[in-house]
């Protein structure tokens, strides 16, 4: 497994601890790290974590915008933060493809959510991928 995506993996878990017990960003990094991570953090996990952090508004929203009949509060805490990674990717890194954001959004969702979690994912990100296209070409 790669480097980043061992960075997903720690920043979901980080994600999901602060959605149930809500923590300022900082400290919830100094906390994992030490007690949880084993090692000290790597630019990419602090770039999704701080990156997630300070964007919440704006990928709920998006996340929001893209699915029918859910409320965000609705949906499973670990899916939920896989899409905010996954979003968080498409809008923000230039350098991930979006194929491979989504990809790699659903490959973990495989490993930490249900049996449905992958579809669910791949149905969100996809209509969120395909706005921002849509955003970037009406933008020009």
């Amino acid at each position: 497994m790669g480097q980043r995506r061992k960075d997903r993996q720690l920043a979901l878990q980080l994600l999901f601890s602060i959605d149930i017990n809500p923590t300022p960003i900082k400290n919830a990094i100094d906390n994992f790290t030490l007690y949880f991570a084993n090692s000290e953090p790597t630019d990419f996990f602090l770039q999704i974590v701080n990156g997630v952090a300070n964007s919440y508004s704006e990928i709920d929203a998006l996340m929001k915008k893209a699915s029918k009949n859910w409320t965000i509060n609705r949906m499973p805490v670990i899916d939920r933060n896989i899409l905010r990674i996954g979003i968080y990717e498409l809008i923000y890194c230039e350098d991930i493809p979006a194929r491979v954001a989504i990809n790699e959004a659903i490959d973990i969702s495989k490993q930490f959510g249900t049996n449905d979690s992958g579809a669910f994912i791949n149905g969100i990100l996809d209509k969120v991928n395909k706005e921002n296209i849509n955003k970037d070409k009406s933008d020009n």
